[in-house]
Formats: C-alpha cells, structure tokens, sequence
C-alpha cells in the first residue's frame, strides 16, 4: 500500500509581500479577520483578478470563504493599520477599525498594490463597533469605484464582495458583506497625522521620517534622487490631488466626506462612503446627510484639498529644512502650498477644454466654459447629458430653446472655427470627455435594494455592464444615460459605517 501524498494547499495564484510591516510597529496591529456564519460570493472582477495575476476561475468557484474573510489566503500577514485624521476638520485618532490589510500582491508587471479585506470583524482600532459593512455600503463601493476606473480617474479597485450571511444593524438589520479592495496603498494624510500626534512622543520625528521614507520608496523611488525628497513628496503629493480634483468636477462627482483619513497620498480616490454623481449642476451640492454644513460641497472640493494638504505639510515640517530651521521648513511649506490654486486651475481649465472640444488655448476659454456652468445651474440642467448633448450639432443647437444658452452656443461655435482641427476631430475629443453613461445615485440605491432585500443580483450585474464602457453610446442600455425623474431623485447619500 502506498503512503498518500497531502494534497498542496491551493494558492489561487496569490503572491504576498508585507512589506508595510516594516515600519515601527506603531503603524499596525496584527490580527486575523472574523470568521462569518455562510460567506457567498455576490460579484467578482474577474478582469482585475487577472490583471493582479491571481486566478478568476478558481477564485470564482472557492473563493467565498477568502473574500469573506473565513479563510486567509495563502502568504497573507493580515493587520489593521493605526491612522488619525480630520474629521470635518477636527482631529481624532482612528484606524482601520473594520479592515485588514491582508499584504501586497505582487504583479506581474513588477508591481505591488495592497489588498484589503472591508467589513472583516473588529480589530484594536474599532472603538466600540462591530467592524461589520453592510452589503449595501459595500456595493456602493464597488460600482463607484469600478466606474471611476472606467472614467480613467485615479482609484481604489473593487476585486469582490462577499456576502456574509449575518445580519449587521446600521438604524435597520441590513445583510452584512465584505469587501475586497485594491490599491496602490493605504497611506493616506491621516496615516502621517498619527506619526506626529499619537506616536511615540520620544519618536514623533523617527516615525514621521520612516513613513515619508515608505512612501515615497513605494509611490515615489524616482525622488530618491533629489536633493530634498521630502520637499519633492510633497511637491508631487500636490500635484496629484490638483489633478484629482480636476477629474472629479469634471464628471460631477463629490466625494461627500474629505477628511484628511480620505486622502490617499497616492493620488487615487480612496474610501467611497456617501459619494455622489451630480444629477442637475449646482456648484454648491452636498449630498452626504453628515456634511450639514456644506464643508465638502462640489465646488469647495479643491479647497478642501488644499486644507488637507496643509495639514500633510505641518507633518512633514521636521523634515523640510536640513538645518532644523522651522521658520525655513514653515517657509518651504508655504510656498508649495501657495501653487496648489495655479496648479489646479491649469488642471480643471485643461478637463474643461476637453469637454468642449478645444485642442488649442486662448485666454477666454475659462470665462467660455463658466458660461455654460452658470448656465447650466440657472436652468436646473443635467451636467452628465448637457456636456454629452454637446457633440450631437442638431440636438445641440435646437434643444434647450433658451436664449442665453443659444448665445452660448455662438460664441463656443466660433472659437471652435478658430482652431485648426476639424469639427470631426472636436467631436471625437467631446465624446472621449464626456460619459454617457455615470452611475446615477437612483440607479445605485435601485441596484442596492434588488440586493438586500430580494437577493436579485442581475439589475447589479446589469449596472456593471453598462458603467464598464461609459464613452459609448449603446442602445441596449439606454436606460442608464437617462437622468432620473422627479420620483426617482436621490438627495442625501448616507456614509454606511
């Protein structure tokens, strides 16, 4: 009789480096994720999968209990990561309080992103919660996010959602879920805030030194090479979230809860709680039922921005200046900061141009877009179809029959005759810059209740196909381009912790 060999553990095509775990132990907690009662898959990217070079077909077929956080992958070092943060501009200490970073798979192409699980029980930063997610909270999460990717706009990654098979209770008992969430890493303004308020107060300089150096040999090597990389980091920190925000207005969409903790030094967007996509324009939208004040209402993203990177350049003050001079680090801070409005005006003006079909620059083309924008909110229009509409000539100058946007529509139609490219070209770069297709609030909140309440996954799926291709124009979703009607409008976003 022969001896029988142990069959290998499968590892689903998992390649884990825990690099993060280096820091001081300060930065993390170690810990395993809560076990569920009966983990289902609900969706799975099966592109990301493949891209991350993991498995999709074993993944699909077996990998409930890991993306529910039952089982631990193969190489993971599963920990919850310590970060502080603004919270509507107050500080508090926070931490992943319902997350594990499980490691970093390491890509194919050479690269490494973090892979977290969202939903998967308490850990040492919980503060009394249950360190549950509801499945609805979780599926906001990963149809914006995905969209966003879709709308080539620097983002978190949704790989799965599991279901649990437990009940979490957020005001009503809602079906709980988990989350699986990828991104270039979990470093976010907050997470320097921690060093310099609640680390060691014999190491504040130590910890906020080891962090910067962490990330930028992890999101910035190339500033290795400078002669003040700090400076740099925060230089190209800047720059990245004037881009960011940018490409954000440019589709409509607001956050709805930018706090210090939601900001990812990265440049993607991070944390997807009560987001929205404008429906009508108005400059001063909020949606978020927590932001009461308005503090991260559309037009006020970009200097909210600024204020949150005021608060990463106060971290890295020690840092600044070679000699220990506060009055020069103060100095070199302010001046960094004092580009922020320049840089993001180049940035949202250039979105802008776009949106209009302009390859060339003239110095009305600002106050020409503004316009339209005023426009546009005077007479409670759909931001997502007015800019579509644009490319469709007919449609476009017969439409709205109101005067002031038929002036508009003269003056746009002659700075397009004074560049050199064709009306075809213009078109091309309009239909390229403006959806069709963005996930509405009321299409979202639809998708969530088929879910939660009937377990129908199909208008879910549905939803996905269509926000998969948002540039294009197909006919077997048409539904999803149409801007809600007065019963299906969706006013206030909630945050889902």
């Amino acid at each position: 009789m022969t001896e029988s060999t142990p069959l290998e553990k499968p590892t689903f095509g998992f390649r884990f480096d825990s690099s993060y775990a280096n820091l001081p132990e300060e930065f993390y907690s170690r810990q395993p994720p809560t076990p569920v009662a009966h983990p289902s898959l609900v969706v799975f990217n099966e592109g990301l999968a493949a891209d991350l070079g993991l498995e999709p077909k074993a993944l699909k077929a077996a990998g409930a209990g890991i993306f529910a956080g039952s089982e631990i992958p193969p190489g993971a070092r599963p920990l919850a990561q310590a970060y502080a943060g603004h919270q509507f501009g107050h500080l508090t200490m926070l931490g992943d309080g319902r997350a594990l970073l499980l490691g970093e798979q390491l890509r194919p192409d050479g690269g490494r992103v973090d892979i977290q699980l969202k939903g998967s029980g308490p850990t040492a930063f919980s503060r009394r919660g249950d360190g549950r997610a509801t499945l609805g909270s979780m599926l906001r999460e990963y149809i914006v996010s995905e969209a966003m990717h879709a709308l080539h706009i620097p983002t978190t990654r949704s790989l799965a959602v599991a279901a649990t098979g437990e009940m979490v209770y957020r005001e009503t008992s809602q079906p709980g879920a988990v989350l699986t969430r990828v991104a270039a890493s979990h470093i976010r303004v907050g997470t320097f805030e921690f060093a310099l308020h609640y680390g060691d107060a014999n190491q504040k300089p130590e910890l906020v030194r080891a962090l910067a150096d962490y990330a930028i040999d992890r999101h910035y090597p190339e500033l290795r090479a400078h002669e003040d990389p700090y400076r740099s980091f925060l230089e190209q920190v800047l720059l990245r979230q004037a881009a960011l925000m940018a490409k954000w207005m440019s589709v409509g969409f607001i956050h709805g809860v930018m706090n210090t903790d939601n900001m990812a030094v990265s440049g993607e967007t991070i944390d997807y709680g009560p987001c929205a996509f404008m429906d009508t324009f108005a400059a001063g939208k909020v949606f978020s039922s927590i932001d009461r004040a308005g503090r991260y209402a559309f037009q006020n993203q970009p200097a909210i921005a600024l204020w949150n990177l005021t608060r990463l350049a106060e971290c890295l003050l020690p840092l600044l200046d070679r000699s220990q001079n506060r009055d020069a680090a103060v100095a070199t801070a302010e001046a960094i900061l004092a580009s922020f409005p320049e840089r993001f005006e180049a940035q949202w003006s250039s979105c802008l141009r776009a949106k209009l079909g302009l390859f060339t620059e003239e110095a009305g083309d600002r106050s020409l877009a503004q316009v339209l924008l005023d426009w546009m909110e005077a007479s409670k229009r759909d931001f997502t179809l007015t800019f579509r509409t644009l490319s469709d000539q007919e449609a476009a100058a017969s439409g709205s029959g109101d005067q002031a946007f038929a002036d508009w529509y003269q003056a746009w139609q002659q700075r397009l005759q004074r560049q050199p490219e064709s009306w075809s070209d213009a078109k091309s770069l309009m239909d390229a810059s403006n959806p069709a297709v963005i996930p509405r609030n009321h299409r979202i909140e639809q998708v969530i209740l088929a879910a939660s309440a009937e377990q129908d996954y199909e208008p879910l799926h549905r939803l996905i196909r269509a926000l998969a291709l948002p540039f294009e124009d197909r006919p077997e979703f048409r539904e999803f381009q149409l801007a809600p009607t007065a019963d299906e409008q969706v006013t206030a976003t909630f945050c889902g912790t």
